[in-house]
């Protein structure tokens, strides 16, 4: 028997609704990673959400498909430090301890995160 995706050990899609639903928030509260979201209307923020959750979904082998930009494009310009990657890995570990998710998942997870490092910061 193949071995489940990471989606299915995550919980599937309300899994990661219920990641993005505690990260979200814990980054748009942080004195340095909020103003991120500062002067952003509330259809933006949603639609944000949005294709976080099917990103996810789809980057963790979900049958979700992501119509949104590539990572690099997306982030381009946002002048991503080093101090804000390091403050977002904070936050998405605390979310994944809050939720309880397993070590495993959590090593995945990680390691997915981190590929994604290079297309992110740029300051």
């Amino acid at each position: 028997m193949a071995e489940a995706s990471l989606y299915e050990r995550l919980g599937g899609y309300e899994g990661i609704v219920a990641f993005t639903n505690d990260l979200l928030p814990r980054m748009q509260a942080d004195p340095q990673l909020g103003r991120f979201w500062k002067n952003r209307g509330e259809d933006g923020m949603a639609r944000e959400h949005q294709l976080l959750i099917d990103y996810l979904c789809a980057s963790a082998g979900g049958s979700m498909y992501y119509t949104g930009r590539n990572m690099k494009l997306t982030h381009k310009g946002m002048k991503i430090s080093e101090g804000d990657w390091s403050i977002f890995l904070e936050h998405a570990g605390a979310t994944m301890k809050a939720l309880h998710v397993p070590k495993q998942e959590c090593d995945d997870v990680a390691a997915f995160v981190t590929s994604l490092k290079p297309d992110i910061v740029e300051a």
